[in-house]
Parts: C-alpha cells; structure tokens; sequence
C-alpha cells in the first residue's frame, strides 16, 4: 500500500492550493442555486485531472526510465516548483474579491470553462508531468496502479468536496478567512511534498 499512500499524501499537496481551477469550482458551488447544477464542472474538472495523470504515469515515465539526466531535472523542476509555489501560496493575500470573481454560468459555460483553467493550466501540467509522472517511475506493476488511482481518486473527491464547501460557505463573510487558511494548510503540504520528493528519489 505504499504507492497507494504515497499518491494520496502526493496529490492532496498538490491540488490543496486554491489556483484558478480550485477558485473556479469553489464559486460555481457559491453562486449556483442548487448543487446540481454545478456537477457539470466538477465532472469536468475531475476527467481533465485523470487524462493529465494517465498521460503523465504513461508516458513521462518511459521517458524517465531510459534517461536518468531526464528524470534528475524533472526531479528537479518539480521540487523547485513546490517550494516556490508554497512560498508564493504562503504570502497569498485572498480578498472578498477573490471569491466573486466568477459568476454563476450555464452548463456549457462551465464545461468550457472548467476545460480551459485545467487543460490549459501550466500548474497543472507541471503538477502532473513533472510531479506526479516523475513519482510514478518509483512503482512498477499493481504498485504502480494503486499510485495512480489514488491520485485520481484524490482528484475527484477534492472538486466534490471544494463544491460542497462553496456551496455552504461562499456568501458567508467568514469565507475569506477560510480560504487563507486553506492556503497557509497548502503551503505547509507543497514543502512536506517537496522534501518527500527528494528524499525519495536516493
């Protein structure tokens, strides 16, 4: 159960910061009247994360297992990422702002829009690609699997879970307070990923 274990620790580090994706499916789940109606985006949401992780366990992971240098500077990449992005979450100053940005819209509007901010994400495809797809060159076989499907698994309950929270808290005046502390929880879990990173890789 390492693998499995290793991806739920791995890919709550990396979704837990409340980027343009996460910020989008949190107020969708504020501003739409019922939860129904914001399925749609957390389906879609959650579909982009598991072709970005099957294409980063597949793929990236042959070419780091041929290339050592190539899997040292993903290594590399990715444990610089971490760091940084953890500091830049850390001092991140959310407003009230922040959770209004982006108003309630219709189903085709949210799919389209939840394609956009995970596709065309560069965190994302840094998470997957040189976090995630690195990661999995560790695990061969059954391993591998259960790394992978917890990764997934972590993906889908997180956008449920962000809606849900939207939902209940999006127009209450306490929501700015908790959307700081979500992030300073996402700093401290980016570090303890990027330590467990290295510390993995020797």
């Amino acid at each position: 159960m390492t693998g499995f274990i290793h991806g739920i620790i791995l890919s709550m580090g990396l979704i837990l910061p409340l980027g343009v994706q996460n910020l989008f499916v949190f107020n969708q789940g504020a501003m739409q009247k019922t939860f129904f109606r914001v399925v749609p985006v957390v389906i879609t949401a959650g579909i982009c994360d598991t072709l970005l992780i099957l294409v980063a366990v597949n793929g990236v992971s042959v070419l780091v297992l041929e290339f050592a240098l190539l899997k040292t500077l993903f290594i590399g990449a990715g444990v610089i990422f971490l760091l940084f992005m953890g500091w830049m979450i850390w001092n991140e100053t959310v407003t009230a702002s922040d959770t209004q940005a982006v108003k309630a819209l219709s189903t085709k509007q949210q799919i389209g829009f939840a394609v956009t901010v995970s596709l065309l994400n560069p965190h994302a495809i840094i998470d997957t690609v040189g976090v995630i797809g690195t990661s999995s060159v560790n695990y061969n076989g059954l391993d591998k699997i259960l790394f992978t499907s917890a990764c997934i698994m972590i993906s889908w309950i997180w956008f449920f879970c962000l809606a849900i929270t939207g939902r209940m808290i999006g127009r209450q005046r306490q929501s700015t307070k908790i959307l700081c502390c979500i992030n300073k929880f996402s700093a401290v879990f980016m570090w303890a990923t990027a330590i467990y990173l290295v510390y993995s890789s020797f």
